[in-house]
């Protein structure tokens, strides 16, 4: 994206983010949560979230559709919207992992080309969560109601249904919530991170 902002200079600051996380006591990280509408993104990152808060560490969760109340309510649904949308929820996130925070992000984020630009963006803190669960069970879950309108042709360009969803070809992390419960996701996502439950 071209940048239109002219002269101006990264001003660094006196507390850096190993300070930061060593008061917190954790290693910052981006998880990043893609998969169909309905796959379960939202529900395994609310627990996991949870958890991580029980287990005494500092997190915050960007959910799509809270990011679409505030900060990108500008954009819709297009292929170019979704592409910023993305853009500059990497940037947020990459904020709040300085900041030494373990950052839950969940983000439909269809195109692998824009999930690897986070992923550049972010380097190792980047952690890519993928959502596996087939279709049919997420069109039979339909907890919005979306997948029906879509149906219908109310909603154009949706995810899955005439605008296509790219499977990651080599997540960090999958988790599948069509065969494991809630609790076996959420146990595996933590394992990846290493972090001791008792």
């Amino acid at each position: 994206m071209e940048k239109k902002a002219t002269n101006i200079v990264w001003h660094k600051t006196n507390v850096n983010r190993e300070e930061r996380e060593s008061l917190l006591n954790q290693k910052a990280k981006l998880l990043w949560f893609t998969g169909l509408s309905g796959s379960g993104k939202s529900t395994v990152a609310v627990a996991l979230e949870k958890r991580l808060h029980e287990l005494g560490k500092l997190t915050y969760l960007l959910d799509g559709d809270n990011v679409r109340h505030g900060l990108n309510s500008d954009l819709g649904f297009s292929k170019e919207d979704r592409i910023e949308n993305i853009r500059r929820i990497s940037e947020v996130s990459k904020l709040f992992v300085d900041a030494g925070v373990l950052t839950i992000a969940t983000f439909i984020s269809p195109f692998i080309e824009e999930r690897e630009k986070v992923r550049k963006l972010l380097g190792e803190d980047f952690v890519e969560v993928y959502i596996d669960c087939p279709l049919e069970i997420c069109e039979q879950r339909d907890p919005k109601g979306i997948y029906k309108k879509a149906r219908n042709g109310e909603i154009k360009d949706f995810t899955g249904i005439d605008s296509p969803y790219e499977v990651p070809l080599n997540p960090e992390v999958t988790v599948s919530t069509h065969l494991n419960t809630l609790e076996q996701c959420v146990d595996s996502i933590i394992e990846y991170l290493g972090i001791k439950t008792n």
